[in-house]
């Protein structure tokens, strides 16, 4: 199925710009409503206060460099492990079979987890600037 390697850079932007759209779309309340209300809820769930400082510069920048398709690794590496914390200690509490409590969390740790193993592809920063592709290194023959 060749054509559908043709389609990986367009379908790795897309999975990039909805991946971000959520994560700003849950971000940007926490700076316009301020972050006393995210801290508080940071300590309910047992976690630091400042926990709520780093879900924010996550999810906002995280979500623009996605846009961006900059420091796309590193970036959706960090934001799968934010979603791991979350299922963690806020979605699962119920347990694995209480499915509708915890899809949403899963399903963008696993796209940014996706993200962080393709890298962000060749309609992106990461590849204008660092000639970085999604396809993986061929290993030298010999």
């Amino acid at each position: 199925m060749d054509f559908l390697d043709k389609l990986r850079p367009l379908t790795l932007l897309i999975l990039r710009c909805t991946l971000a759209l959520f994560f700003l779309y849950y971000g940007y309340p926490k700076i316009a409503h301020g972050l006393a209300g995210p801290q508080q809820y940071m300590v309910s769930v047992g976690l630091p206060s400042y926990f709520a400082y780093i879900a924010v510069a996550l999810e906002v920048g995280g979500g623009v460099l996605l846009v961006l398709g900059l420091a796309t690794r590193p970036v959706a590496l960090l934001l799968a492990i934010e979603m791991g914390v979350a299922l963690w200690k806020v979605d699962m509490v119920h347990g694995i079979r209480a499915v509708p409590d915890y899809q949403f969390a899963l399903v963008c740790g696993a796209s940014a987890l996706a993200l962080a193993s393709f890298g962000a592809g060749s309609i992106s920063l990461d590849h204008a600037f660092f000639g970085r592709s999604s396809k993986p290194k061929s290993k030298p023959k010999g």
